[in-house]
């Protein structure tokens, strides 16, 4: 199967381990000097509807990718579990007396 890198851009990236999908391919990095894939990249979510920026990029490397399909890629990366913030916690504070 060939794939072009505009292909690449609309793929969703699901892990293996987990069965979590990761996101959409939104970059690759390649070496240019010996003109391979290095490595793709899934840019980090939106933080406030974009007004606080954006969470931390992923990178996936060539070698965690283990199939290209037409739709998917499948990958086997371990990946560090997001925290999510607690809203309100000042609000327990006074819940609890």
């Amino acid at each position: 199967m060939k794939c072009r890198i505009i292909d690449m851009r609309c793929k969703e990236v699901i892990n293996v381990k987990t069965g979590v999908r990761i996101g959409c391919v939104s970059d690759i990095e390649i070496d240019t000097k010996n003109a391979k894939l290095v490595s793709i990249v899934i840019y980090g979510r939106l933080r406030c509807w974009g007004l606080l920026g954006r969470e931390d990029d992923i990178i996936i490397r060539w070698e965690d990718i283990e199939v290209i399909g037409e739709d998917t890629i499948l990958v086997n990366f371990n990946m560090a579990p997001r925290r999510r913030k607690r809203k309100f916690p000042e609000f327990r504070k006074f819940l609890k007396t």
